[in-house]
């Protein structure tokens, strides 16, 4: 008899699945972030991590493994063969080439293109029923490509979308207004990049509609200038791969908050990159962030913004950059 056999006596069959398991693709500094966020915040207690470096893969599996005494004994996997993601109910796509110094999120996108050919239809042999969280740049291009490789429902194909820009929005509002930031409310909307749109129209606090106190604000006659938080969204990536090569933390925490409102079905509202066609007049076959309610079932409604004329052309404009260049995919 083995020691476990003598110390246990066991009165149920042994169920492998937890219901809240959680791939992550890739192992760099985002999917690392991912995956610490949330072990960390208790998101999930079964997570499988997918790389192809098989070395840094185990090293990075031990590393965390060695502190599962203070993750509530999540257990982790890791391997380079897919099958390690088997019953995922969240494939989370981090894999990639990095976006370098100076270099637009949307230079990326056959690289990536090329390289979610390969993943995608992995993910969904092992959990066809699983919803997958695209977070590879340019997030939104790749993430109507995983939804035509997937042949899943748009409702299942989600991008981390500009969730991240909207808390960097409300950061950098609280720091001109002294409210704390998970009090100030604002969206940031369309691409994650270039092109995304700022809400202003809707931007408030405690209901205090801040265009009501300052009718310019964010336009060009605007004498605070809120407009260069906008532009400060907008840089906040560069910025920091200039600083430190890469960005991860903030981004790891933005998956992790979208994971815990799927696997708890909270129906919060994020903003993510989801299928917008016949969304605000947009024809385009595109993706692109706008509010949804995130369950246990994918994206489950997206919010009717009552948007400006102003706000409304811009959104168009971005679902054109992202149409034209999506033109050019080879998928």
């Amino acid at each position: 008899m083995s020691t476990r056999d003598a110390l246990l006596a066991s009165v149920s069959e042994r169920v492998e699945t937890s219901g809240n398991k959680v791939s992550v693709v890739g192992i760099g500094q985002v999917g690392m972030a991912c995956a610490f966020s949330i072990l960390t915040q208790n998101v999930s207690t079964d997570l499988a991590l997918v790389d192809c470096v098989a070395e840094k893969l185990q090293g990075e599996l031990l590393d965390l493994q060695h502190g599962s005494c203070f993750t509530k004994n999540a257990k982790i996997h890791a391997s380079t063969d897919y099958s390690v993601t088997s019953g995922s109910r969240i494939c989370i796509v981090t894999a990639g080439a990095r976006q370098r110094e100076g270099e637009s999120r949307l230079d990326l996108v056959q690289r990536n293109t090329d390289i979610l050919k390969f993943i995608i239809p992995q993910l969904v042999k092992y959990s066809p029923n699983t919803i997958l969280l695209i977070v590879s740049n340019p997030v939104d291009i790749l993430t109507y490509v995983a939804w035509k490789i997937s042949g899943l429902p748009k409702h299942k194909v989600i991008g981390s979308g500009t969730n991240l820009d909207s808390a960097r929005f409300r950061f950098l509002m609280s720091e001109r207004l002294g409210v704390a930031p998970t009090s100030c409310h604002g969206w940031i909307i369309g691409e994650h990049g270039d092109s995304s749109v700022a809400v202003w129209s809707g931007a408030n606090i405690a209901g205090v509609n801040l265009r009501k106190i300052n009718p310019d604000i964010g336009t060009d006659k605007d004498q605070e200038e809120w407009a260069k938080v906008h532009r400060q969204v907008i840089d906040s990536a560069y910025e920091v791969i200039k600083l430190k090569g890469y960005t991860s933390w903030a981004i790891g925490l933005s998956v992790a908050a979208l994971a815990a409102s799927i696997l708890s079905n909270s129906r919060r509202i994020h903003a993510v990159s989801v299928y917008v066609k016949g969304h605000h007049g947009i024809e385009e076959d595109v993706y692109l962030s706008l509010p949804a309610v995130m369950g246990e079932d994918g994206v489950s409604d997206i919010i009717k913004q009552s948007l400006e004329e102003e706000e409304l052309e811009r959104l168009h404009k971005s679902a054109a950059i992202m149409h034209e260049v999506q033109k050019n995919l080879q998928f």
